[in-house]
């Protein structure tokens, strides 16, 4: 049986090509604040049979450290291990342009954001209380609890930063 990383093709989005909004607005549904993030990152698609189905975005947040700013899978897609196939791609494209760690972030009632982030490697850092009520307009509802904050993870990527984490330091 053929691997998921063997038939999704992924690719960064091409400087001409249009933004997959379709998909971006699944995770984030602020345009604003996708074309923000658009405009300083890096986006890539994974195609499946030469259709877009999935995309994520990385964000250098400071030297040293990428930010995924937003991932998605096409909801009839979803389920099947796209998603986990899209972060470790996200995770492999961080490796080769050298950062240190790996940072995310999702709301307080994403459970299953959550639980795929941590048991990818992700660990909580931090808790930024009221983050979708300061910064979208419409109350944003999961799993039938509002999303009010954003739970902040992060990875380490080379061994020297787990060793650096290891001992409660930041890099």
């Amino acid at each position: 049986m053929e691997r998921l990383s063997e038939v999704l093709h992924m690719r960064p989005l091409g400087f001409d090509e249009e933004p997959p909004y379709e998909l971006l607005l699944l995770a984030d549904p602020s345009k604003p604040l996708v074309d923000g993030y658009l405009s300083k990152g890096s986006c890539h698609v994974a195609e499946l049979d030469g259709e877009t189905i999935g995309v994520f975005v990385l964000l250098e947040k400071h030297a040293g450290t990428l930010e995924i700013m937003n991932i998605a899978v096409a909801e009839r897609y979803q389920g099947r291990g796209f998603g986990k196939a899209l972060l470790a791609a996200a995770v492999e494209e961080a490796r080769r342009r050298g950062a240190a760690f790996m940072e995310i972030g999702t709301g307080n009632s994403g459970f299953q954001q959550l639980y795929m982030y941590q048991k990818c490697g992700f660990r909580m850092m931090s808790i930024d209380h009221d983050f979708f009520v300061r910064n979208y307009e419409e109350p944003i509802v999961e799993n039938g609890i509002p999303c009010r904050d954003m739970v902040r993870l992060r990875m380490a990527l080379a061994e020297a930063a787990d060793d650096t984490e290891a001992k409660g330091e930041r890099a």
